[in-house]
């Protein structure tokens, strides 16, 4: 297991100074493609999404992980939605067995796909001979607009059946208990159950959820907003998220790009991680999104009235940065953020 004093940016500090802490966890997203569009998925994943992960880069990860954490080191597959690239998904967990790489801890669906009972019941089996140790199944008023929950009912009743229930994750059980309609209802409507919703269960208002969602929330201006620097949000971030094209997200900071796993090995990045010397992260960490807003206002930048928080401000300047081609190498890639070819 790797030890903190390995960092670049922990050997710069005291011993009772915040420290880097270790990767210990990596989502790793198949493909920004999904059949939903959720207003508060924070990857901008969608239909008319693409990108596929390669199961070197998948395997690569997991080897780096393990690196990191030892038998503490878990990685969970996600998207998009996986269960759309069936195969790939599979060639991944044999390749992981192969290895003795351990159970993937977490394979996440929306159930889109599971409208067959023979289906469900061949998939399921099949991964729990692949070493799959539990399966989050997303249900909340944002998937459901997009999936029945009467499949999504059916889904989690034959995987309980198949895994057992302490396998089975339903996010969020509430919304089976308790179904919100979203379907054929106003916007109006629709935006009330938003926000019922987010009240039960905060989000960040990153990725999509910087659009309609955080409009909805918005409460804070720009001075209130000062001052919040992200400094905690990297150095506490136990996990990344590696994108189908082998980018790295530190949290759920998504489309602030710190590395890339097919140029350095996930480990090495960590290593060499000093969020002090890359552009923007260095603001980020220091001044926080606030930072930002001057070289944004030199190219054009206009600061809305109130903001949801510090990440809605953050993804907000990051779009219109993207969009003048500003440092692509951090801020990115196109398919995280939900821009047009207009755009």
């Amino acid at each position: 297991m790797t030890e903190l004093k390995e960092n670049i940016y922990n050997q710069t500090k005291v011993k009772s100074s915040p420290k880097l802490k270790l990767w210990r966890n990596a989502g790793l997203m198949l493909s920004y493609k999904c059949d939903a569009a959720c207003e508060f998925c924070y990857y901008c994943c969608g239909p008319e999404k693409d990108g596929l992960m390669s199961v070197e880069t998948a395997i690569g990860a997991w080897q780096s992980v393990k690196k990191l954490a030892g038998e503490y080191g878990k990685i969970h597959l996600t998207g998009g939605e996986p269960f759309l690239y069936w195969d790939r998904l599979c060639e991944i967990l044999e390749q992981g067995k192969i290895q003795n790489l351990g159970l993937v801890d977490l394979i996440e669906t929306n159930g889109c796909w599971a409208t067959s009972d023979t289906v469900i019941k061949d998939r399921l089996r099949t991964l729990d001979k692949l070493g799959l140790k539990r399966l989050k199944i997303s249900t909340d008023p944002f998937h459901l607009e997009y999936v029945d929950l009467e499949v999504v009912k059916n889904l989690a009743n034959h995987a309980i059946e198949i895994l057992g229930a302490e396998r089975v994750l339903v996010h969020w059980r509430k919304y089976v208990d308790e179904p919100v309609q979203m379907k054929q209802i106003s916007k109006k409507q629709k935006e009330k159950n938003y926000l019922k919703a987010l009240a039960d269960y905060p989000i960040r208002t990153t990725g999509r959820a910087a659009g309609r969602i955080a409009e909805l929330t918005a409460s804070k201006t720009i001075d209130q907003l000062s001052g919040l620097n992200c400094k905690r949000t990297f150095l506490a971030a136990k996990g990344v998220h590696i994108d189908p094209f082998g980018n790295v997200f530190s949290g759920t900071c998504s489309g602030i790009i710190i590395g890339n796993v097919n140029d350095m090995p996930l480990d090495e990045k960590w290593r060499q991680f000093d969020p002090r010397k890359m552009e923007i992260l260095k603001v980020l960490f220091e001044s926080g999104p606030a930072g930002l807003i001057r070289q944004a206002r030199k190219m054009g930048y206009k600061t809305k009235k109130l903001y949801a928080g510090k990440c809605h401000l953050c993804t907000d300047i990051r779009t219109f940065l993207l969009k003048r081609k500003h440092n692509p190498d951090i801020i990115g890639p196109g398919q995280c953020y939900d821009l047009t070819e207009e755009d």
